[in-house]
């Protein structure tokens, strides 16, 4: 059994965690506009991002993003998932198929997509002029909401599928034995269907937050220059400025951050799980 995990191990070692380590030696450099960078063993770089307000905003303006669009995501998931599960027959593999067909397009076509729809001369102004709703056209490009239009709709497909998945595991004889002991629809949700899919709203938030928190094309894209989050300025500093370490610090210190907080609100869900 050991000798068949083998190969996948040492791809993995070889694909990630080498590179990481890489990665965390550089973070440990100097930067120097000649040389680029210096052997060094310093915390220097990690300190400079922790104590620069600029930085500061950034992380937090990532982790405000990535909660909204991870609650947006389950409000909006749980019922497509739901529904999804519950579906028999042929609509239940096309709306499948549908749900899945989105993930096949790459994140800078669909923003590229919500441009044309959200731009100043795009579809959405467009239809208002129309209807005489406005006179001039609504700024919703390069707005924190079209940020959030954008990433919610890239994790979407994740959070539905997972949900389904779980939700499809749960008995429909315990909703109706629920519903003819006297439960109200919104009392067989409450107290029978969400603790028994916790598993899934764990699992997809999960990874949805992931995803959030390691956003790049959409805020580039609909939030403009202005709009910044970590993933796009680790970016800057390795293409940009060309510092290598401070954008290596800058990564892992997104990575810890993203880690930690996973693990402490999957820590929480599952804690509510075994209660329920």
């Amino acid at each position: 059994m050991v000798a068949l995990l083998l190969p996948a191990a040492l791809l993995v070692l070889a694909m990630m965690v080498a590179p990481m380590a890489l990665l965390f030696r550089y973070s440990l450099n100097l930067y120097s506009p000649t040389e680029l960078m210096i052997a060094a063993l310093t915390p220097a770089n990690y300190l400079a991002a922790v104590t620069d307000p600029y930085y500061r905003a950034v992380l937090a303006t990532t982790i405000r993003m990535a909660f909204l669009c991870t609650l947006l995501a389950l409000a909006g998931g749980f019922p497509a998932g739901y529904a999804l599960a519950r579906l028999r027959g042929r609509w239940k593999a096309g709306l499948t198929l549908l749900t899945v067909f989105p993930l096949m397009v790459g994140n800078v076509v669909r923003s590229a997509g919500w441009m044309v729809l959200l731009g100043n001369t795009g579809v959405f102004n467009a239809v208002l002029r129309g209807l005489g709703i406005v006179s001039g056209p609504v700024q919703i490009m390069y707005t924190q909401g079209a940020v959030v239009v954008g990433i919610v709709t890239v994790v979407l497909p994740y959070m539905i599928l997972t949900l389904a998945s779980v939700i499809e595991s749960i008995p429909r004889a315990v909703e109706e034995a629920a519903a003819n002991l006297g439960a109200r629809p919104l009392t067989v949700f409450r107290r029978v269907v969400f603790p028994l899919a916790l598993p899934g709203v764990i699992a997809g938030s999960a990874l949805v937050f992931i995803l959030c928190m390691n956003a790049y094309a959409t805020p580039i894209l609909l939030g403009g220059a202005q709009f910044k989050m970590m993933a796009p300025a680790v970016y800057d500093q390795f293409v940009r400025t060309s510092n290598w370490p401070f954008g290596a610090a800058l990564a892992f210190i997104l990575l810890f951050v993203t880690l930690g907080l996973t693990l402490a609100g999957s820590a929480l869900l599952q804690r509510r799980y075994r209660r329920a």
